[in-house]
């Protein structure tokens, strides 16, 4: 976030964000997005995910959405090892799909979705993908099941539940969206005894990181947005 006292001012979503680091992480879509906000004026987080998503009326900005998301985002994962790429035939047409070549990794975050949203004690314990050394490993947990729930696609992973269960984990995930979509985060615990450890363990990783506050204003600024998709309504 950019450092102005000003800023408070202003919703978290509608304060101007800056790049600070435009070192390659590898992964082409967040290098790309990272360019582009680097070379270009400061804008706010809200118009900046507005503008890459292509949800703008404003025709000389067309330009800044990212193209071919879907299909790069899959050949992304397809050179991890978690999908493969096959031609199917459909008509008259051959198409490339790209099912699940590694299917512990697709298990492995439906075990850590429904940790968070069903069990009253959270504990994530690493994995390949979630390894012990990773910074702010709650956190980022938090934000992936808030990101699943705005892109509609969370009912995925508890579709072993039960329909109590399920609406439950919907009720904590409209919890959380809403004690992370703000700043400094929420701290109160889930009034249904889900997670209640939650608030304290985030709390930690905060307070360990004080130099990166700015950073994680920008995720409560994302999860704000989030909670004003047409998909919650």
């Amino acid at each position: 976030m950019e450092k102005d006292p000003a800023r408070r001012r202003f919703p978290p979503a509608d304060r101007n964000i800056e790049v600070i680091d435009d070192t390659l992480t590898g992964e082409v879509l967040l290098d790309e997005a990272l360019k582009m906000m680097k070379q270009s004026e400061k804008m706010s987080v809200s118009s900046w995910i507005d503008l890459m998503s292509g949800e703008t009326w404003n025709l000389m900005k067309i330009g800044y959405q990212l193209k071919q998301v879907r299909e790069r985002l899959a050949k992304g994962l397809v050179d991890k090892g978690i999908l493969r790429t096959e031609k199917r035939n459909f008509l008259l047409f051959d198409m490339a799909t790209h099912p699940v070549a590694d299917g512990g990794a697709k298990e492995e975050i439906r075990r850590r979705v429904r940790n968070v949203l069903t069990q009253r004690t959270v504990v994530l314990n690493s994995s390949q993908f979630l390894p012990e050394s990773l910074e702010f490993r709650y956190l980022r947990t938090v934000s992936m099941v808030c990101a699943a729930y705005a892109a509609n696609v969370l009912e995925n992973a508890l579709s072993t539940l039960g329909h109590e269960a399920r609406e439950r984990a919907f009720a904590q995930t409209d919890e959380l969206l809403a004690d992370y979509s703000q700043w400094p985060f929420g701290r109160k615990a889930v009034g249904n005894g889900i997670g209640a450890n939650l608030p304290q363990v985030i709390a930690e990783e905060v307070g360990k990181a004080k130099d990166k506050e700015l950073q994680l204003e920008v995720v409560a600024a994302c999860l704000s947005v989030f909670t004003r998709l047409d998909s919650l309504l």
